[in-house]
């Protein structure tokens, strides 16, 4: 019997679960740096790739199988590889967060900042994807989407406006800023919000990767429609804990 290379064996899954495990302990200190800031990552990031939460089709049909398993097995896969690279060559830490080199990315090479921000956006991109539901945010995260924006509606509006007007290829956000408001941006490439070279700066809670490998088999020169489409697999639980994190 075939097994989808996304669902991880139970082997995989204790490897990782007891990787995970070991790198929290050894945070220490500089972790809890980290949960002192609002306006830092609080979730840490591995340099090496997370499996899938759900199956390649887990997401039919706003994104398609095929992409997911090129998306993910292919142009993830190649980020976390090139950052290990990275990382070796310039003597990086890597039992410390990813978020910790990304604050200070302006201090390495461009090999760094791109497969860096590569793998930690990709990671985060799938952490906040699920299957299909018409389910919304609720609760603090509501309440704050409407503080900062006026309504839902309206943070929907420019959170779309900064992914389809993203020139090239690049990613739109949503984040907590240093003082814990609600922001959208976009960014370039493979940057992100936690980098200190940002134009805004702060907590990726929500990204979209407008990279035109994320749709372009179903969707092709459409990008509006896969940003539309966007919303149907939202994991606004997995948003809402990071938003909590943020914000504690």
């Amino acid at each position: 019997m075939k097994t989808d290379p996304s669902n991880p064996s139970r082997r995989e899954f204790l490897a990782t679960t007891t990787k995970a495990g070991l790198t929290v302990g050894l945070l220490g200190t500089a972790f809890s740096d980290l949960l002192a800031q609002p306006h830092q990552q609080v979730v840490g990031t591995g340099f090496t790739q997370t499996p899938l939460p759900y199956a390649y089709t887990g997401l039919e049909p706003h994104i398609d199988a095929r992409t997911m398993e090129i998306h993910y097995s292919k142009h993830a896969a190649a980020y976390a590889s090139n950052l290990r690279d990275a990382a070796k060559e310039e003597g990086v830490d890597t039992t410390q967060p990813l978020e910790q080199v990304l604050g200070s990315i302006s201090k390495y090479s461009a090999k760094m900042r791109n497969n860096g921000g590569g793998h930690y956006n990709h990671e985060l991109f799938w952490s906040i994807l699920g299957t299909a539901s018409e389910a919304g945010p609720e609760g603090a995260l509501l309440k704050s989407l409407k503080t900062s924006f006026g309504s839902y509606e309206a943070f929907v509006g420019q959170f779309e406006t900064a992914a389809k007007t993203r020139f090239g290829s690049g990613w739109a956000w949503l984040l907590v800023d240093a003082s814990g408001k609600l922001v959208v941006s976009s960014t370039p490439n493979q940057d992100n919000p936690l980098m200190d070279i940002a134009e805004v700066k702060g907590t990726p809670i929500l990204g979209l990767d407008v990279w035109e490998h994320a749709y372009y088999l179903h969707y092709q020169n459409r990008r509006p429609d896969y940003v539309t489409a966007f919303w149907k697999v939202v994991n606004w639980k997995a948003v809402a804990d990071r938003f909590a994190a943020a914000t504690t």
